[in-house]
């Protein structure tokens, strides 16, 4: 007996009964009879028992671990073998009082006592007949009660509704012994073979599996048939559930499957891979681990690191989002978080290093020196946002590795132009197929540190659509004030950008966003006058492309004349890239020569040009004589630099109208439209017969048609051209002006004041007109730019006229064409 294999108590239900139990206890009818006849002692022990209840004719083992049990159960065995058996209110009670027992228990006989190898005795009862504590006499050395028998009703042999219930619960039985899988099928021969049925009752109520509360309700139900009723009402709740989860398995059974054989393949590929000598999954996630110990970042970095960690070492390798996890992970052990590359002190290597790769540029090195200056005073400063705004080609973009190389730190660029995505700056969700980080993140992940020079270029190209507005984007970006904690998207956490030293590019301001211009330190990089140009082609662009045509310096030079007429016919801009160009044309003119054995001539002189690169194709921009009348040089501003516009008008009889042609937009149109009226009211003033103005219509012409002109710096021009033409009176030689008008006759200030004086000396101009208002401007300029030239400060309209409108004839013929 001792080697037999007996039910569990913790769950005590015929879904636990074994193949190979060999106590399954069953009670024939002689043998109920037999107990009925029994009589029950008015004085019995008590035995509480937790987490089952013992019904009359069942047989169950107990586990006794309490003192006062194994002492009860010794005496009794020496006696006369019966105890009352009880059940705890509580189960979690460890000694239990008489207080924490229910009323109702069963009368049991010991049927033997076991000595367990771990200390414990296992006594093995059988319920005999039911009983209500009246009172208890002693609690030591263990629980004693006098009790009352409870008389049970029992239904009429004749009674249909109670066969019923008897027949429904053994029904009910075997349904649930054939679709359980922990039950053999050997239990449904001891349904079939319980021939009573106030055994069947409390065989099937003891081995089921619900509450100790409702297997105690129904011990303690006097009538036969009610306590049948509660059986098969828990019976049919059981069935529903048993029911319910064979249904639930029978579903997940597929999807089970295909992961056992999704998990066998991959144990056969890991198997493969290592002894293919591949790098296996678990080694990824390892070598991910060993890794994360050596970063240098936060701990909430490192916590979410390690999240992230676990949630790959729980996923299929097989699944697309295994792939994204791992790509996600790298990035975060990929990224510099808090390593900042040390900054280099020295202001003097600094200074000589942007004065080695950039000719001029005062105005970008001193900031540059003022924030190393104050940076190493104070260390910890937060890097300033500069965007620098010129034409092209005066090395603004090239800048910016000069000053990585002062600095000491790494340099990176990303183009902004014609960028429509506000996800290529704040990346994508990494649930999307394809995602990745924006390309702030992916360019601080290629510097390798979290303190670069990071170039934006052409910041005023950003372009918007349905995608989003990366300008907005931006705004996190170049904000001092946020940056610290900037979120991308694909990263899912915040990174620090206040130590990024931002420069960004832009060749204008008007189509840069106002709030992202507003966040950024703007510094002006205007073009170069024809004495910088030849220096920077003899110092910096003819030795660059020697080098790069792979000829020596004694195989050519060019000589200062030489570069000054290759500037002024050859090219047309503020910066040097189209010089850089025809320098490069020179070049390989000589490496072509020196390829083919020819005769090279070594030093290219001003004459040599129009042999190597044709005649002068840019003489436009040179001022024409004053002859003819109503003819007056403008200064105007492009995106290229500062250019000279001729403003041409002509009479023609008629009643007084206007016509312009030229393609000039509306506000060059108003200028026209006001310069002209204003003439109207002013005509005594201006010495202009006013009958006269009412028998001529006037044309006002800016040539270059195929070239779009607006703005409204040429208001001045158009007033002096038609005075002129008006007047028929020559104006005054080599002057250029530019500002706005008024109907009040003010001159009002205009923007891109040096780009236009360096216009000014490529023309050769000498005097120029220009507002009171910009007299500041020009006092800002470097002096260097301005020798040469006169300027002349004007308040209202009638000033202009008396300055540039001389008392000489103009000629009234067509000029020559010879």
């Amino acid at each position: 007996m001792a080697q037999s294999k007996l039910i569990s108590l913790a769950n005590l239900s015929l879904e636990d009964l074994e193949e190979d139990a060999d106590l399954i206890p069953l009670m024939t009818t002689d043998d109920e009879e037999v107990i009925s006849k029994e009589p029950v002692p008015e004085t019995i022990p008590i035995l509480p028992l937790r987490n089952t209840v013992l019904f009359p004719g069942v047989v169950i083992p107990i586990t006794a671990s309490r003192d006062k049990s194994i002492k009860l159960i010794k005496d009794a065995n020496a006696s006369n073998k019966l105890i009352g058996v009880v059940t705890q209110q509580d189960k979690e009670v460890h000694s239990p009082d008489k207080r924490d027992l229910f009323r109702v228990g069963t009368l049991a006989r010991i049927l033997r006592v076991l000595q367990m190898p771990d200390g414990n005795t296992t006594v093995i009862l059988q319920g005999k007949k039911r009983f209500h504590i009246e009172s208890y006499i002693s609690e030591e050395p263990y629980l004693k009660a006098t009790v009352t028998e409870l008389k049970e009703h029992r239904p009429d042999s004749e009674d249909k509704e109670f066969a019923a219930t008897i027949d429904s619960i053994k029904d009910l039985s075997l349904q649930i012994i054939s679709q359980s899988p922990n039950i053999p099928s050997e239990a449904s021969f001891a349904i079939k073979n319980i021939q009573s049925d106030g055994f069947l009752v409390n065989f099937v109520s003891s081995n089921m599996d619900m509450e100790v509360a409702d297997k105690q309700k129904i011990l303690q139900t006097n009538d036969l048939n009610e306590r049948a009723l509660l059986c098969l009402k828990h019976m049919d709740m059981e069935f529903q559930k048993l029911s319910l989860k064979n249904d639930i398995q029978s579903r997940v059974r597929n999807d089970l499957d295909q992961q056992q054989r999704e998990y066998f393949l991959h144990q056969q590929i890991k198997t493969i891979q290592e002894e293919l000598g591949g790098v296996s999954y678990d080694q990824e996630v390892a070598e991910m681990r060993l890794r994360a110990q050596e970063k240098k970042w936060s701990k909430k970095i490192q916590d979410h690191f390690q999240k992230e960690l676990a949630k790959l070492e729980r996923m299929n390798p097989q699944v697309a989002e295994y792939g994204v996890q791992r790509n996600y992970l790298e990035l975060y052990l990929d990224l510099p978080w808090e390593h900042y590359s040390k900054d280099n002190f020295d202001l003097k290597r600094a200074q000589r290093i942007l004065d080695r790769d950039h000719y001029g540029l005062d105005k970008i090195k001193k900031r540059i020196i003022e924030h190393l200056a104050v940076l190493k005073l104070r260390k910890d400063m937060k890097s300033p946002i500069l965007c620098l705004t010129g034409p092209p080609g005066v090395g603004k973009t090239s800048l910016g590795k000069s000053i990585a190389e002062a600095l000491g730190r790494e340099y990176v660029r990303i183009s902004l132009g014609g960028m429509r995505d506000e996800a290529e700056i704040r990346g994508h969700r990494k649930t999307y197929i394809g995602a990745m980080p924006g390309r702030i993140i992916q360019n601080l992940k290629k510097a390798g540190t979290s303190n670069p020079v990071f170039i934006l270029d052409e910041i005023d190209k950003l372009s918007e659509s349905y995608q989003g507005d990366p300008s907005s984007a931006l705004l996190e970006v170049l904000d001092p004030e946020q940056n610290t904690a900037f979120h991308d998207n694909f990263l899912e956490m915040e990174y620090d950008l206040s130590k990024v030293l931002f420069i960004a590019t832009s060749n204008t301001l008007s189509t840069i966003q106002p709030a992202l211009l507003d966040r950024m330190e703007v510094i002006d990089v205007s073009g170069y006058t024809l004495e910088e140009k030849v220096n920077i082609g003899a110092k910096f662009l003819l030795p660059k492309q020697i080098k790069e045509h792979g000829i020596s310096k004694s195989d050519i030079s060019v000589s200062r004349s030489a570069l000054s007429h290759l500037i002024s016919g050859y090219t047309r801009e503020s910066g040097v890239r189209g010089l850089d160009k025809q320098i490069a044309k020179l070049v390989r003119h000589t490496a072509k020569c020196i390829a083919m054995e020819e005769e090279v001539k070594t030093s290219v002189a001003k004459e040599d040009l129009e042999a190597i690169l044709g005649a002068p194709k840019l003489l436009r921009d040179k001022y024409e004589n004053n002859k003819v009348a109503g003819v007056v040089t403008g200064l105007a501003w492009t995106r290229m630099g500062g250019d000279i516009l001729f403003i041409e008008s002509l009479l023609t009889p008629g009643s007084g109208g206007l016509s312009i042609t030229g393609n000039i937009g509306k506000v060059m149109k108003e200028s026209a439209t006001i310069a002209l009226e204003f003439i109207k009211s002013y005509a005594d003033q201006l010495g202009i017969n006013a009958e006269y103005l009412k028998k001529n219509n006037f044309h006002i012409h800016v040539p270059e048609g195929a070239t779009p002109k607006d703005g409204p710096s040429a208001g001045i021009t158009m007033l002096t051209s038609l005075v002129s033409a008006i007047t028929q009176k020559r104006v005054k030689s080599k002057l250029a002006m530019s500002g706005e008008i008024t109907l009040r006759g003010k001159v009002l200030p205009v923007g891109g004041i040096k780009e236009k004086i360096l216009a000014a000396k490529r023309a050769n101009i000498k005097e120029i007109i220009l507002s009171s208002d910009n007299e500041k401007d020009v006092a800002e300029i470097n002096q260097k730019y301005l020798k040469g030239l006169r300027f002349h400060y004007v308040k209202h309209m009638l000033d202009v006229v008396r300055l540039a409108i001389t008392n000489q004839s103009a000629v009234k013929s067509l000029p020559s064409t010879k």
